[in-house]
């Protein structure tokens, strides 16, 4: 049974979670997270959507995030794809850095937007971390007056504390030292058990998506098979190298074998991402909202 794509409405809240494949180390350094912050930054000015709580670890990132027009799927693909291509770049390595699909919690109840950000601001804490909730790598301290960053959007959440900036910081710190409340562990816990069975569900079948890419855009296979170094076909190309990759449970020699492409192209696509794929790019954003779920 296929799993239904993620719910696109404007103003729906999510509370997203990244993990590094594998769970490995995906920010290595203090210069990874910043670059992070800054890929965040400029496609939230590009995609228009709002970030009201990020917290980044060493192999995860939380991010609480507000859409407006762009649909959730768009935005974390921007997102994940420049780090990754960046973050290969600088260790000269190769293949995904994060996991295929980031999980993503729609928040459908405005009275949990504050305990989001909470639950994302103690993560450090409950990681052990010596900072603590003053960790300097959270939109914590953004709150609480360091605007250096800028990258947090705390005028509304503060806004539901006081009018007074200043009375406002002063409540969310005392909010931030009280325990959750049950109907919030009651909705986590919930939101957990329907994660773990996303998890178990298997991709579509690469047949399937073939169909999709065929039907639903100007894409044809036979089109772009073989090694044209057309500019349209090179970008037709790379599109449905990373929709069989993303969505399917495809091996990038049966991907080569699809597209009449070595195994070794098909591994220099991936690294190089979807950045020079120019007006075909809306294209390829369609596609992931069609493609975006698992059989």
């Amino acid at each position: 049974m296929a799993r239904k794509p993620r719910i696109h409405y404007e103003g729906a809240l999510y509370h997203v979670m990244c993990r590094g494949n594998n769970k490995e180390k995906v920010f290595e350094s203090s210069e990874d997270k910043r670059e992070y912050l800054k890929i965040i930054k400029m496609y939230k000015e590009k995609l228009e959507f709002n970030l009201y709580a990020y917290c980044i670890m060493d192999n995860h990132a939380h991010l609480l995030i507000q859409i407006r027009h762009t649909p959730l799927s768009v935005i974390m693909q921007r997102i994940q794809q420049v780090y990754t291509q960046r973050y290969n770049k600088r260790y000269e390595r190769t293949g995904h850095v994060f996991e295929q699909r980031y999980q993503a919690k729609l928040c459908q109840e405005d009275q949990y937007l504050l305990s989001l950000i909470r639950y994302i601001h103690k993560n450090p804490k409950e990681a052990k971390i010596k900072e603590g909730i003053k960790y300097n790598w959270s939109s914590h301290l953004e709150y609480i007056g360091d605007r250096e960053r800028n990258v947090t959007d705390i005028a509304f959440p503060l806004l539901l504390f006081s009018k007074n900036r200043q009375k406002a910081v002063k409540e969310y710190l005392a909010f931030m030292e009280e325990e959750e409340n049950e109907n919030f562990k009651e909705w986590e816990e919930t939101n957990a058990g329907q994660e773990q069975k996303e998890k178990k569900a298997k991709k579509r079948d690469s047949k399937e998506l073939i169909e999709i890419i065929e039907n639903k855009s100007e894409i044809k296979i036979a089109d772009i098979r073989g090694r044209s170094l057309k500019r349209d076909v090179a970008a037709k190309r790379k599109i449905v190298v990373f929709i069989l990759k993303n969505y399917s449970n495809s091996t990038n020699k049966e991907i080569s074998e699809i597209l009449g492409l070595s195994q070794q192209a098909i591994t220099n696509i991936l690294n190089r991402g979807l950045e020079n794929v120019g007006v075909f790019r809306e294209t390829y954003d369609r596609l992931v909202e069609l493609c975006n779920c698992e059989a």
